[in-house]
């Protein structure tokens, strides 16, 4: 079983640049609460609506033209962090690399390749931490 490097170096690294994957991960999930707050605003502060002629004229607001006003713009400035969110996701998108075409063996071979990287760097790494007499943690890793 081989353990993924990638974790010791990016260890104590906080504000480390996220794969392609991790950013349109968290810009989805950006998207996601942008929608749910959208949708939960609008609904907040929809005004009453008379459903059918059987029932009663809802109740006016006093404060119906000072609350108007500031609610206008709320929706603007929150469809525009939508669609922001969107067009950054976009370019995320576009940002994906393209494989080499789909050829399958080509792309196994490039598995194995990155497979032998990431078992040379564990390699070093073990090394490393066993001159630093830190642990044994990784031994016996190979697959």
């Amino acid at each position: 079983m081989s353990i993924n490097v990638n974790i010791f170096r990016k260890f104590g690294q906080r504000k480390r640049k996220m794969d392609i994957i991790s950013q349109l991960q968290e810009q989805v999930n950006t998207i996601a609460a942008l929608s749910f707050n959208i949708i939960g605003t609008l609904q907040r502060d929809a005004p009453p609506v008379r459903l059918s002629p059987n029932y009663p004229e809802p109740p006016k607001n006093a404060n119906d033209t000072e609350e108007t006003t500031n609610l206008a713009e709320q929706p603007k400035t929150m469809s525009s962090e939508l669609v922001k969110a969107a067009k950054q996701f976009d370019v995320l998108v576009a940002a994906i690399p393209l494989s080499d075409g789909d050829d399958e063996a080509a792309q196994l071979k490039r598995i194995a390749e990155l497979q032998a990287e990431n078992d040379a760097i564990g390699q070093e790494l073990q090394k490393q931490l066993d001159a630093a007499g830190l642990c044994n943690c990784m031994s016996n890793n190979t697959s």
